[in-house]
């Protein structure tokens, strides 16, 4: 059944003159190559600062202690993988500036892309997150009979050899039913051994990519959107794989499973799309966000308003009737609800609001009033425009672009929290991609965010042993966050600025524009 909006026009790519016969695309064999060059940085650099649980068996492998107990072996890994981060940026970018016209052999490309750098990710020791540790502490909490929305991994004995982040001692689980019942397959299955845990949960997030490359472009040709290009600005972006795979989020199966269900939603098999997005909320209630925008698809592009809110009212019926089944099946009800505060509580300086928050609360204890007040302030306030903006996108503008107000209300919600990590970012791309990035701005701001959240995640998340610090205790890590900083900087300033062949992506081109978006 076609899709209930029609296609946007979109401005055909010409192949330029000279090239070979007119081919679609350049031999992709050089940025695969080098895309996968790159990813096995990412594999060697991570044994010696990617995240370990204490109690893994690899810490007393020769290789493993080298890497990680000698400072030479640490620089080296640090090295590597900044570099490797930054490889995968530009063969990203320069896959997609090959191609000529956006036809079946970009989709190959871009597929064997996503294989090959892909692939040596698997087998990364826990990359730019320790959040997996976290997943393995909760479904040992199921499996020992404790309720996760209830207590922390600091129930558990020994809690603090499972790896997980300090931050998760005390602080409830703020995932769904379903990624419950996974955490506790996965631990009960591996007997919380942390190698096999990791790659059970890898191969979850793995699920989740491969929905992701299956339903990007159908959703893109709903739009009239290139579903090649689409694929390539999201399953083979470099944030989406290291974020998926090497950090193995089950943001990763989240996304996936929405955007299954919108594909059904918006192609009258509207049902089917309910149960997908509410298992897509049943692994992280974020997207809960995305109900109200179905029932408008199930409801029709002429629905008065009654109509409207009888399919509003279905929608949550059955979306909350399935929840409701699941928190009966699992005992625990809908704990999670409480779990959801705890990122909203925390601040990070490149989140606009977060950033606002921070000067607002210096400027007050520079005045020796509390600071957390005015910063309190200023957070709710980001809550309540972004609930007013997800409210009007809801409410106001035309059907056809009904998938594009979904993406701008999502939008809201990520953007103006006080926090916003990278696998944020990630929720929002494929979105974006299906609804229309043009080639002019709006593709060269997507590579400035890459480039950014990369560098950043290259310096935030290394594991570097306490017994190499010396007076000062944080010295040593420090010194490899500077270290790792640095040189992937370093790599993105001579992509925008010196490299001869993408440095021209990054400014202001009078070529035609690729596709015209529903905005």
């Amino acid at each position: 059944m076609t899709a209930p909006m029609p296609a946007a026009e979109e401005l055909a790519m010409a192949a330029p003159a000279g090239t070979a016969g007119g081919a679609e695309m350049d031999n992709p064999r050089s940025p695969l190559l080098a895309g996968f060059a790159g990813s096995m940085f990412l594999l060697i650099g991570s044994l010696g600062v990617g995240w370990l649980a204490p109690v893994s068996e690899l810490r007393r492998m020769p290789l493993f202690i080298w890497m990680r107990a000698e400072a030479s072996g640490v620089a080296l890994s640090i090295v590597l993988l900044a570099v490797g981060a930054m490889l995968l940026v530009r063969a990203w970018l320069r896959l997609g500036q090959i191609v000529h016209v956006w036809g079946s052999q970009a989709r190959r490309a871009t597929l064997k892309a996503v294989v090959a750098w892909g692939l040596p990710m698997m087998f990364c020791v826990p990359l730019f997150s320790r959040d997996v540790y976290a997943y393995i502490g909760q479904g040992r909490l199921m499996v020992e009979g404790f309720n996760p929305y209830e207590n922390g991994i600091s129930a558990l004995s020994n809690y603090f050899q499972l790896g997980a982040d300090k931050m998760w001692t005390e602080a409830p689980v703020p995932y769904g039913q379903l990624f419950l019942w996974i955490e506790q397959l996965v631990v009960w299955s591996t007997n919380v051994h942390p190698e096999a845990s990791v790659m059970l949960f890898r191969l979850v997030a793995l699920a989740g990519v491969v929905l992701c490359v299956i339903y990007v472009p159908k959703l893109a040709e709903l739009h009239g959107i290139n579903p090649h290009r689409a694929l390539w600005l999201t399953a083979a972006n470099p944030l989406f794989l290291t974020n998926f795979i090497a950090s193995a989020h089950n943001d990763a199966l989240m996304i996936g499973l929405a955007l299954a269900g919108l594909y059904y939603s918006a192609t009258r098999r509207v049902v089917r799309g309910v149960v997908l997005v509410t298992l897509s909320i049943a692994v992280k209630p974020i997207t809960i966000v995305f109900l109200p925008f179905i029932g408008l698809l199930w409801a029709g592009r002429r629905a008065g308003w009654l109509r409207k809110f009888t399919f509003w009212a279905l929608t949550a019926i059955l979306s909350l009737g399935l929840l409701t089944l699941m928190a009966l099946v699992n005992g625990f009800g809908f704990g999670w609800i409480n779990g959801l505060s705890a990122p909203g509580s925390i601040s990070i300086w490149y989140a606009p609001v977060g950033l606002i928050g921070m000067v607002v609360e210096s400027l007050a204890n520079s005045f020796g009033l509390d600071g957390t007040v005015p910063e309190g302030w200023v957070f709710g306030a980001g809550k309540l425009l972004a609930v007013a903006i997800v409210g009007w996108q809801i409410f106001r503008g035309d059907y056809d672009r009904l998938m594009r107000r979904l993406t701008l209300a999502f939008a809201a919600v990520v953007l103006l929290a006080p926090i916003i990590q990278s696998w944020y970012m990630v929720w929002l791309i494929p979105l974006f991609a299906v609804t229309g990035i043009r080639n002019d701005w709006q593709v060269k701001a997507l590579y400035f965010v890459v480039s950014f959240f990369m560098i950043y995640a290259i310096s935030d998340q290394l594991e570097v042993f306490p017994y190499l610090q010396t007076e000062d205790l944080g010295f040593a890590l420090a010194l490899a966050r500077v270290a790792a900083a640095v040189t992937g900087l370093l790599f993105g300033l001579y992509l925008v600025f010196w490299d001869p062949r993408t440095k021209y992506l990054f400014r202001k081109a009078g070529g035609a524009v690729v596709e015209r978006p529903v905005i």
